[in-house]
């Protein structure tokens, strides 16, 4: 399964939909919170599909990353430890060999995204 086109390792194990993304969003929030910009960090390939992860470098190069917030977070600033603490991924759906995963975050401000994978 893929995370918008998740690939590499994470990809080639088997794991079910909410296993990768689970660990897609642990290393991502663990990245942030060393204040380093996880869109940046090549290990993101092990996740997300290069032609996405190229295609949104090149919005972040000039300024139009879509939305007005993180790409994957949906939000512009969230509490790291809180976010990684309260995790929730929900059961995937599964639409013609598409899972579409719930996952919420946050104790207090619940926020939501629906992440997209396929093989």
């Amino acid at each position: 399964m893929t995370l918008l086109g998740v690939r590499g390792a994470v990809a080639q194990d088997n794991s079910t939909p909410e296993v990768i993304t689970k660990a897609f969003y642990s290393w991502y929030i663990r990245i942030d919170s060393q204040g380093k910009f996880p869109l940046l960090d090549d290990r993101i390939f092990l996740y997300v599909e290069k032609k996405t992860i190229n295609a949104l470098r090149g919005d972040y190069r000039r300024g139009t990353l879509p939305g007005d917030g993180d790409y994957f977070t949906k939000v512009q600033d969230y509490d790291e430890k809180d976010w990684e603490n309260s995790m929730a991924v929900h059961p995937a759906i599964m639409l013609e060999g598409v899972a579409v995963v719930p996952i919420t975050f946050g104790s207090n401000e619940k926020v939501s995204v629906l992440v997209f994978l396929r093989k």
